[in-house]
């Protein structure tokens, strides 16, 4: 069920690589709703003067903590990461579907640039079930150490980065713990090319795979037809049928 929030700053911090970490409670007293790894929200930047939400992948959540990672690529995104402790937003939350969630197994989650966000969430989330799982997380340069340090407390961690600077110097479709092919299903969220990669080699290996899609969204509710994506079954939008879908789903 869809709820429309209003929430406050509690606390903003600008992360290495222009990432805002933005942290959002309740004005009130009472509980956020039930949110799931990989569904998303849609904020209103009013002061963006833009005339749409802008949707944003959940980083964490608890039931009186939203928390999002913000990259001030457009309007709207740069307007919101100004915003300060204290101010309010409009929030619809929760949207979409999010990961499958495993009572057992191994899972590798694969991010790539602010496509790390959601799976922060979902790590916390395998955890609670007795599942740490490796994160394979590639940046251009090296990341923010205290993103890495929040990784590190729920997953096996592993960096790539384009320039070498820290872990691994390559793409994460290079790294050995995706060669390796020793988990049961993969969760990936990055930019395009990273995601047709993976599917490439999850469809050429038979992996298990499930992909977070970035596709361009307006009203997050499937009316404006902005995020179509053409499937197994047909057009979807992503906004409702996604933003996560299962391998077989995609026509890639």
């Amino acid at each position: 069920m869809k709820h429309q929030l209003t929430l406050k700053v509690d606390f903003i911090q600008r992360l290495k690589l222009d990432v805002v970490h933005i942290c959002l409670v309740p004005e009130d007293n009472h509980d956020l709703p039930e949110m799931l790894p990989g569904q998303f929200v849609e904020v209103a930047v009013d002061r963006a003067n833009v005339l749409l939400n802008r949707p944003f992948s959940i980083f964490n959540y608890t039931p009186r903590r939203l928390e999002l990672l913000v990259k001030p690529l457009g309007r709207a995104s740069a307007a919101l990461a100004d915003y300060s402790v204290g101010d309010t937003l409009r929030v619809i939350a929760p949207l979409g579907r999010g990961f499958s969630q495993l009572s057992a197994g191994k899972v590798l989650l694969v991010g790539g640039g602010v496509g790390i966000a959601p799976l922060y969430y979902q790590a916390r989330a395998l955890n609670n079930v007795g599942i740490r799982p490796v994160v394979i997380y590639g940046e251009r340069t090296a990341p923010d150490k205290l993103l890495c340090a929040a990784f590190e407390e729920v997953a096996d961690l592993h960096i790539c980065t384009d320039d070498g600077s820290a872990g691994f110097h390559g793409f994460v479709t290079e790294h050995p713990q995706l060669l390796s092919r020793d988990y049961d299903l993969m969760q990936v969220c990055g930019p395009m090319p990273m995601m047709r990669s993976l599917y490439a080699f999850a469809s050429d290996n038979g992996v298990e795979a499930e992909f977070s899609l970035e596709n361009k969204m307006a009203c997050g509710l499937g009316a404006c037809l902005c995020c179509v994506e053409d499937t197994a079954e047909g057009n979807r939008c992503v906004c409702t049928d996604g933003p996560v879908l299962r391998k077989e789903e995609l026509k890639w």
